[in-house]
Parts: C-alpha cells; structure tokens; sequence
C-alpha cells in the first residue's frame, strides 16, 4: 500500500478510516495489525484483498496494480491468490468440511475431483483428515477455524488476510489458528492478521499499530512461542 487513503461520507459526516497509510508485507512474512476499535484494520483488510477500493493511493498485490485490473480480473485474483479467514468462519452449513474447502476451486474452474483432491491435502495438513466429511455444525469452533484456514490457503495463494480469526476461540485453539497461519507463511505466503491480543500478535515477524486511520508504530516483537520451531538467523533476526 502507498498512501492509502479512504474516505466515507462528505461534509459534516466525513469520516476517514484510512490516511495516507503506506505498508509493505513480503511473502513467507505474517504483519500483525492492532488498534483501538474504529480505527480502520478491517478496511485495511478489505483494501488489500480489494474488496473496496481506496479513495486514493495505490495497493499492489503480487505486482499487480489494482486500479488498473478490470473487474474481472480482481474477481480472479481474490479466488486464484487472496485467501480470507473470518471470525465468524464463513462456512457453508450445507457443505462438508472438503467440500468448503474445495469450492472456490471449483469456482474458478477446477475439476471436481481436482479441487477434491486439494481440499483434502489441504486439511490433512491442517490436521483434520478424518474430518473431511463432517458437516461444521458437527465440528468444534477450533476445528471450523482450521476449515476457513484450509480453505484460505489451498491452491496457489499467496496472500492470506485475516480478521480476528482468534477471536470466537479459547485461548489455546486461538494460539493454534496463530500457529497454523505462521506455518503457512513459512510455505511462502504473505499474512496480514487483525488481532486485538498481544501474546497472539507474538507470533508475527512485525506489528503495526494503527490509530485513526493512520500507521503510529511498527515494532518486531521479542522472540515469541514460536521461537520454539525456528533456529538461527530467524530467531535472532526477530529479537533485534
């Protein structure tokens, strides 16, 4: 993002959610977001996942420029790229957990039995195999957010946005979700995570506050839980 500015409303009822916000998120690297209520993550996620557009400035995704991509092409580069995990999960009741997962590669053209089979590496490495044909009223809050992770970062994505994806879940399935998604950036993926919870926020190789719409502070946090499965380099770079 470079300057990223998003306005709602006009006069009076002006509100900016985002001024002049400028960030950067390399692949294989998870950006943790904190800030009060209000003051403008969640339209920072639906920017980068262009979802919305911004009043001004310019978000890249990959090298692409999105005020230049026409609709479609932004409809396909949300399916085949952008990856999305919701704190209410977003699962689709009448659909098994493979079947959630496999859709939106179905969607984009996949062959059923393709995108069935990737559903399935996909939870298998998330450790629900033996889910795969449960239905998510029949799961656990745990187990759904793992579903929606499985689902976010099948195929070929590169960029994973997350908003709260802790936040319905207990303390210890919520550092298990923080878990799953830094093993997924360690693949190569590019995470930018809502959190409100500093000792999840640990987990991320960098932490931007924002207040009022616009970046106050980026910190690289000390070694956290994670420094456990990481050695060397890494592990002291994050503790500089």
């Amino acid at each position: 993002m470079r300057h990223v500015t998003r306005v709602y409303g006009q006069g009076a009822a002006e509100v900016r959610a985002l001024q002049d916000l400028d960030l950067d998120v390399d692949a294989g690297m998870m950006v943790a977001v904190m800030g009060p209520s209000g003051s403008g993550k969640s339209t920072l996620l639906t920017i980068a996942g262009s979802l919305e557009d911004p009043t001004s400035g310019q978000v890249r995704v990959c090298g692409e420029d999105l005020a230049t991509l026409p609709r479609n092409a932004k409809a396909r580069l949300r399916r085949r790229t952008i990856g999305y995990v919701f704190q209410d999960f977003n699962l689709l009741p009448g659909l098994t957990a493979a079947e959630n997962v496999a859709l939106p590669l179905e969607l984009d053209g996949m062959s059923a039995r393709k995108a069935r089979a990737a559903g399935l590496a996909s939870l298998e490495a998330l450790g629900l195999g033996e889910r795969a044909a449960h239905f998510p009223d029949q799961m656990s809050g745990g187990e759904r957010q793992r579903v929606a992770i499985a689902r976010a970062v099948v195929g070929e994505r590169r960029l994973l946005l997350a908003d709260e994806p802790s936040g319905a879940l207990d303390s210890a399935n919520g550092e298990a979700v923080m878990r799953l998604i830094h093993a997924a950036c360690k693949r190569g993926l590019a995470a930018v995570v809502v959190t409100h919870d500093a000792q999840l926020a640990s987990w991320a190789d960098r932490v931007v506050f924002l207040r009022d719409g616009r970046v106050t502070d980026q910190t690289v946090p000390a070694p956290g839980p994670e420094s456990l499965l990481t050695s060397g380099p890494r592990q002291q770079g994050r503790g500089q």
